[in-house]
């Protein structure tokens, strides 16, 4: 089957996702925070982004390769880490690491994924990350360092703008709990979906979870619904923190998490290689402003390397975070919906996704690599009061 002819979008993965799982896997992937504003305010804002198209620009052949923290790419984008996959799909982690290395491009494991930095080692390129949400206890922290760079994964990415646990009311009112208890009403919206029910059936890895964690915490607490059990471990970071893990790791070292500009000096000061400039896909604080918005004075407060992401679904968006000063940009979502609605196949097809929106997109803006990419919305307004 030709997958481009079925599912020539992410949107149309996306919908496929939605009848293949579960509502309390779907409100856990989709949802935001609160009313979800933020969540709708990512999205609005990278709609208002626009381009002039070019013309008469002759035969272009497309470059899009791109160098980051002294590292090449065959393209400008990754795979951001995403807690619990193996909740969207059995081994899900493995199957997006994989067509990342295949792809050349970075892969992000998260301190909750449901697998442990070790499940993965076989399965990470050259390019895999380890995403820390920050634990108190220093020998945990050190720990998991030492974890992370003994299974490959050679650059750190702090989380910092998760100082509590948000509110995620849509989770909620799904069912979904951490750890998953299977009460009759979740066992109802299972049976409603038999292909996700007959693939973890199948599946080999038994209840998914935090295996990361595993080592370090001996039973369940008493949590919000829609918290986790790793938040017995974390603290909310302060500079002396982001210090020790520059002074503790060996490698690239990136904060996630950055909406302010003025914060950017003092992160370059305390030897952070590059900065995510992200709201945390609207899951986090409703009351953020969209990331989009923020990049560009970002960009323009730092010569640190970018990373953007946040309402990102497909390659025009690639370029507008592209245009405004984004290094790398990162999706998470896509390809959880790329591997709940095409298992294996899935990611693979998400990054050809990108790729083919990307170089139509450049296509109409004469754009042959990235660096040629135009201003956006020069002289859209100008040009409006022209069309009758």
């Amino acid at each position: 089957m030709d997958l481009h002819s079925t599912y020539p979008g992410i949107e149309d993965l996306k919908r496929r996702a939605r009848r293949r799982l579960p509502r309390f896997v779907w409100d856990y992937v989709d949802s935001g925070t609160g009313a979800e504003t933020a969540l709708k305010r990512n999205r609005a804002a990278l709609d208002r982004i626009g381009f002039l198209p070019a013309i008469l620009k002759g035969p272009l052949e497309f470059d899009t390769r791109t160098r980051f923290l002294g590292r090449d790419h065959p393209l400008p984008f990754g795979m951001a880490p995403i807690g619990m996959c193996g909740l969207v799909w059995p081994g899900a982690e493995a199957l997006m690491a994989r067509a990342a290395a295949q792809a050349g491009i970075p892969y992000v494991l998260s301190t909750v994924a449901s697998q442990s930095p070790e499940d993965m080692a076989p399965h990470i390129g050259a390019d895999a990350w380890f995403q820390l949400y920050p634990p108190k206890n220093p020998e945990i922290r050190a720990d998991l360092l030492s974890r992370a760079r003994s299974a490959g994964f050679g650059t750190l990415v702090l989380t910092v703008d998760v100082p509590v646990a948000s509110r995620r009311e849509r989770q909620t009112r799904s069912g979904l709990t951490h750890p998953p208890r299977l009460t009759p009403r979740l066992l109802a919206q299972i049976a409603a979906r038999p292909a996700w029910a007959w693939a973890w059936g199948m599946a080999r890895h038994g209840k998914p979870r935090m295996r990361t964690l595993d080592k370090y915490i001996d039973g369940t607490a008493n949590l919000p619904p829609t918290a986790h059990i790793g938040y017995l471990l974390r603290t909310s970071p302060g500079m002396d923190y982001v210090k020790w893990l520059r002074d503790h790791w060996q490698g690239p070292f990136i904060i996630k998490g950055v909406l302010r500009p003025e914060d950017a000096e003092r992160l370059k000061q305390a030897g952070i290689d590059a900065l995510w400039v992200s709201n945390h896909g609207g899951r986090q604080f409703d009351g953020a402003p969209a990331s989009i918005d923020m990049l560009p004075a970002i960009r323009a407060a730092t010569d640190l390397p970018l990373i953007f992401d946040s309402g990102v679904s497909g390659g025009l968006d690639i370029l507008r975070a592209r245009a405004l000063g984004a290094d790398l940009v990162m999706l998470g979502r896509a390809f959880l919906y790329g591997v709940a609605a095409l298992g294996a196949r899935g990611p693979t097809h998400v990054i050809d996704i990108l790729r083919q929106d990307m170089l139509a997109n450049m296509g109409q803006l004469g754009a042959a690599t990235l660096k040629d990419l135009p201003d956006v919305n020069a002289n859209i307004d100008a040009a409006m009061q022209h069309v009758p």
